[in-house]
């Protein structure tokens, strides 16, 4: 698996195809057969129109610099050789160079764009955007193509001259409107209808607010493109999870202009699941919720509030992820989880409290319950600022707030992780080295420097690293960034790694444990062998924090509800299973727990009796009193 093939095209195209070896099977993977010579196309065409008395050699011999040809070309130079591309198919070469020929217009042709060449250009887009031809986008060999195209359609359509005070170019699969704007001007929208696929059209709405206009210090121009289809191409030739589920929708505006108010119609009415407002981040190149806020979300349609910038957001749509599974079974079984985890974990630590002196009473059962005791409270706290940081989150409080919230969270978890560690590695000093011997100060001294200390540091290192760029957040949450600086692994790395060590812990307690006692049948041995390994791993499953490994089939098969219900439900309940495996089952814990409550039965029989004998004589004066 792996392998790469390369292959050149037959002989009426030039260029190359390449796949790759995939479950021992060569599946396409880039194709780059072009028919298409767009320089040879500009040569031909200024031959007949501007040099007619020249030879075909000669002309080439002028142009053979593609960037200095384009300067001197006229706009029938540029509107002639539009049949021929029209007549190419829109095969994955073909799709590369003309983005390219685009590029190159949009770069060179952009000064006073009026409406036939927009026409012009508009005709030679359509012909790539075609929804029957998404598909081919896949295999085209530079995976910032559909990028490209938008950023050049933009800058081109950008220069649009208005003819009256406004424009509109018409076509199937992209539409430019642009209107004269002025701060007396009473609001200004763009409404757009256009065919998505052979099911129907989608709309799109774009207003430029009253306010905003206000702001406007002479008269200037908007201008408005729609794509319906461009967001599939994106998401094809990019292969992200999510997908774009509207028409893309970009705007030039003036800079004073900052924000605008647009509304998609959804391709796919789901329900229970949310659609979000984005903005293309054009140097990123990449859908970025920073750009947007969603005012209002139905079945149908989103409302949205973008901010305009002209170097970074100007083409704006909506995201709904697949993977993302946003089902209310995992909100419902996260709430209960949650719920219940916080409540067993309190309840833990009132037990231990009970029991504290009943079952410390020997060096490593101080060490074992010490351990527990931090791992609960970790995961309580972690569990608490989970709720408060989505609470902040979703009420829009100050961004300080998120970022402690967020720090803390971070803290606490690692927290966890690292008292999971702790106890992993006591396991192995109980298994491992018997006859050596720690003394508590030594072992509590050790402990808290694993279990707080390295959390500690590499909070703090996350934070200070990330936060000063403004990377430490990620847009959305109140949780570590991904996207822009990775901060997410300083949770990621150290969680995985104390994981697989916990994981060889319990592989040497199964065989540690796993040996037969001596006297017994094969059939008997082989049972209580099961037995006891059955329960070593059920017990120092949650303690140890394997459960977390379930998040790497989610990573893994990221589309399987079964993958995300199980990896909610172990780790939603996690608090649960501390209480169960960790404290309920614990032979001694129960004991303690038992003797505690039979002390406490005659505690209170005693106390009847003392306050009986003490309230006896004054029972008796009462009663010869009444006699």
């Amino acid at each position: 698996n792996g392998a790469i093939c390369v292959q050149p095209c037959s002989p009426s195209f030039h260029g190359e195809t390449s796949f790759v070896c995939e479950d021992r099977k060569w599946q396409m993977f880039t194709d780059a057969c072009a028919s298409l010579d767009v320089q040879s196309l500009f040569q031909l065409c200024t031959f007949c129109l501007v040099v007619p008395v020249a030879s075909f050699s000669f002309c080439s011999l002028i142009f053979s610099n593609l960037f200095s040809f384009l300067q001197r070309i006229s706009e029938p130079d540029f509107s002639c050789i539009i049949p021929d591309i029209l007549s190419s198919p829109a095969i994955p070469g073909n799709i590369a160079d003309i983005v390219e020929l685009l590029k190159k217009i949009s770069l060179l042709l952009s000064e006073n764009v009026n409406r036939g060449k927009m026409q012009s250009y508009s005709r030679i887009a359509n012909h790539i955007l075609n929804s029957s031809i998404i598909s081919n986008w896949a295999f085209v060999k530079d995976r910032n193509t559909g990028s490209v195209l938008l950023d050049s359609v933009n800058l081109f359509a950008g220069k649009l001259l208005l003819r009256n005070g406004s424009e509109s170019i018409q076509e199937h699969f992209i539409s430019t409107k642009g209107y004269s704007i002025h701060k007396n001007t009473s609001g200004k929208s763009f409404d757009f209808s256009m065919e998505f696929n052979n099911t129907g059209n989608i709309t799109g709405h774009v207003v430029i607010p009253e306010e905003e206009l206000l702001k406007l210090p002479k008269t200037s121009k908007a201008i408005s493109i729609a794509f319906p289809t461009l967001g599939a191409i994106i998401e094809t030739s990019r292969l992200d999870p999510g997908f774009v589920n509207g028409m893309v929708l970009s705007v030039s505006l003036p800079e004073e202009l900052q924000h605008v108010l647009l509304t998609f119609e959804k391709v796919n009415k789901l329900e229970n699941i949310k659609a979000q407002c984005v903005g293309w981040h054009s140097t990123e190149r990449r859908w970025d919720s920073r750009a947007c806020k969603t005012k209002s979300d139905n079945i149908s349609s989103v409302v949205c509030v973008c901010r305009h910038h002209r170097r970074t957001f100007k083409s704006f749509s909506i995201l709904m992820s697949p993977t993302t599974l946003r089902s209310a079974v995992l909100d419902y079984i996260t709430r209960v989880g949650l719920g219940l985890s916080i409540f067993s974990l309190v309840l833990c630590l009132i037990i231990e409290t009970v029991v504290w002196h009943h079952v410390t009473k020997t060096e490593i059962t101080y060490m074992r319950h010490f351990c527990l005791v931090n791992i609960a409270t970790s995961l309580l706290i972690a569990d608490v600022l989970f709720i408060l940081a989505a609470i902040v989150h979703s009420t829009a409080l100050n961004y300080q707030l998120c970022v402690a919230a967020t720090f803390f969270l971070h803290f606490f978890y690692l927290a966890l992780f690292f008292w999971m560690f702790t106890l992993g590695l006591l396991i192995l000093y109980g298994l491992l080295l018997i006859f050596f011997k720690i003394t508590k100060s030594i072992f509590i001294a050790t402990a808290f420097s694993i279990g707080y200390g390295c959390p500690l540091v590499i909070s703090i290192l996350t934070v200070a690293i990330t936060e000063p760029k403004k990377g430490y957040l990620r847009s959305g949450a109140c949780w570590l960034n991904w996207y822009e600086t990775k901060a997410l692994l300083a949770f990621v790395v150290p969680a995985l790694s104390i994981i697989v060590v916990n994981m060889v812990v319990v592989m040497v307690v199964v065989m540690k444990t796993g040996r037969s006692s001596v006297g017994e049948s094969c059939k008997s041995q082989d049972l209580s062998n099961m037995i006891r390994i059955s329960k070593n791993v059920a017990l120092l499953t949650p303690l140890l924090g394997l459960t977390w490994g379930f998040g790497f089939a989610t990573i893994v098969d990221s589309r399987s509800l079964a993958f995300h219900v199980t990896f909610a439900l172990l780790n939603a309940f996690q608090g649960f299973f501390i209480l169960l495996f960790g404290t309920l089952l614990d032979r001694k814990t129960r004991e303690a727990l038992r003797m505690n409550c039979l002390s406490s039965k005659r505690k209170c029989s005693l106390a009847k009796v003392k306050i009986f004998f003490f309230f006896y004589p004054l029972m008796a004066k009462f009663a010869n009193l009444h006699t």
